[in-house]
């Protein structure tokens, strides 16, 4: 089967290596401009990327140092709430430990829900939040029982350029030229790409990976865009990286809010890169870079801003015809939860299974692309929602953010359960929505966010937090500092 990715990218070289892994026999060729750059908005993951490494083979040592990556354990935010006590909170990674303080947390919160005051705070339940508050890498002694789930942070450009050295020795062709045509035949079927020089590649399957412009999927095939706009407000970002003043590397992503949105600091190991993601109706793109200088404390020209425009919403079909879209071209969703990675990785692992299972025919094309929209679905109501029940006023663009009821009939039963005090557990697993994100990471948001009544009494009798602290204050100390952990890498 001859399988040819129109893209290279992070995205398109991790469409490569899934293909050439999966299908070892498969003709895999990647087309790559030598004129267009990867965009980069974000440069971290969620722990399912792990997954990919090992399954395509790369060994964190063989890839790390070359992307100046670290770890993450989770996403600590700040100033997404303006309530006593919930200024921040850690979005963490759970992790089998976490097993036994989690029946105290939800305990906690059902209680805090029905007005108790109980401790309720997420970052004082789970090991991930204090490794981070330590700056403790996610590796653990040998003799610690429990594996830790992680992230990681890295130079998205430099990723690409592993993967691509990853693919090319495996087979994958790398072919350096520019597409001007896509030739689609009377049935539908894509047909061929026509270069500048005039090549005709044909192909037996097309993945789209150009950009938002989707050069096949969209631009030739017709396939529609649906956008985001109405519940997520942001469509532009402004980036600058920063020199790492030599501080300890804490091993997480830090998304702070700022008046028309919020901003990331992504730790490497050679610098820290921020960005802010804005909403262009709230706050034009000069005033956003003065704004993010301000809170980095940088100058007006010192180092140069990049700004983006963002398409924020997802394609309406993910298979069309003999063409899969994946990364910009399939979607995008703003990298608060960096999961664009994990959505590339899902459909491309996706695709190969329905593919197989209908004996390589489009048999299972429409539950496939039922099970990606719904992963879109998800994944977008649990990004609005960090904006809905947002706990700021000071600005128009937060007050509209939580005024807001364009919301989907799954978000608003979620809240609803919230809010009533009913199982939002047992509900997130009855509608099948812990395959996006689990009842703890619900928890964790909401929770964190101090989203419960204002009215609250005395504490009744609870979990012993002081025992809870003790526990996850000795598993720590069986996690070497992260810094220490990212030099064994080089060793």
């Amino acid at each position: 089967m001859r399988i040819v990715v129109l893209g290279g990218g992070t995205a398109g070289w991790m469409a490569a290596n899934l293909f050439a892994t999966a299908w070892p026999q498969a003709r895999v060729s990647v087309i790559e401009s030598p004129e267009i750059g990867i965009i980069g908005v974000g440069e971290g993951s969620t722990p399912q990327l792990k997954a990919f490494f090992d399954r395509i083979g790369l060994a964190e040592r063989d890839w790390m140092p070359r992307a100046n990556a670290t770890y993450k354990t989770g996403i600590a935010f700040h100033g997404w709430s303006e309530r006593s006590g919930c200024e921040s909170y850690f979005h963490p990674f759970p992790s089998d430990l976490d097993l036994h303080t989690n029946d105290a947390f939800f305990s906690h919160c059902a209680a805090r829900r029905g007005g108790v005051d109980f401790v309720a705070h997420p970052d004082r339940f789970y090991l991930p939040a204090r490794l981070a508050a330590e700056a403790r890498g996610p590796h653990p002694a040998e003799d610690f029982p429990f594996e830790i789930s992680y992230g990681y942070h890295f130079d998205a450009y430099l990723v690409g350029a592993v993967l691509r050295d990853h693919a090319v020795a495996r087979g994958v062709a790398h072919l350096p030229l520019k597409v001007t045509e896509v030739r689609v035949s009377a049935e539908g079927q894509v047909a061929a790409l026509v270069t500048e020089d005039r090549q005709a590649i044909k192909a037996d399957l097309f993945v789209d990976s150009s950009g938002f412009r989707s050069v096949i999927a969209q631009e030739a095939l017709g396939v529609k865009f649906r956008p985001f706009a109405d519940n997520l407000f942001n469509d532009s970002a402004v980036v600058m990286p920063t020199p790492r003043a030599g501080q300890a590397i804490a091993p997480q992503t830090r998304a702070t809010a700022l008046s028309a949105g919020w901003c990331w600091a992504i730790p490497l190991t050679n610098r820290t890169g921020n960005g802010y993601v804005y909403s262009s109706r709230y706050i034009d793109a000069a005033a956003a870079e003065a704004e993010l200088r301000a809170h980095l404390g940088l100058g007006p020209d010192d180092p140069p801003a990049r700004h983006l425009k963002m398409k924020v919403g997802r394609v309406e079909n993910s298979w069309t015809a003999n063409c899969l879209t994946v990364g910009l071209s399939q979607g995008f969703i703003e990298p608060l939860e960096a999961t664009a990675l994990h959505i590339v990785q899902a459909t491309v692992e996706g695709f190969i299974a329905a593919y197989e299972a209908g004996g390589f025919t489009p048999k299972h094309r429409d539950d496939f692309n039922a099970r990606t929209n719904a992963r879109y679905e998800g994944i977008r109501d649990y990004i609005v929602c960090h904006y809905r029940v947002n706990r700021r006023t000071d600005t128009q663009y937060w007050r509209d953010n939580a005024a807001n009821q364009a919301a989907s009939d799954t978000l608003r039963r979620l809240l609803h359960f919230w809010y009533t005090g009913a199982d939002l557990a047992a509900e997130i697993d009855r509608l099948g929505l812990n395959r996006y994100y689990s009842a703890v990471s619900w928890h964790c948001l909401l929770a964190g966010y101090g989203v419960f009544p204002d009215r609250i009494e005395p504490r009744g009798q609870g979990f012993d937090m002081a025992r809870i602290d003790a526990m996850l204050a000795k598993s720590a100390r069986h996690f070497a500092p992260h810094h220490e952990q990212l030099a064994a890498l080089e060793r």
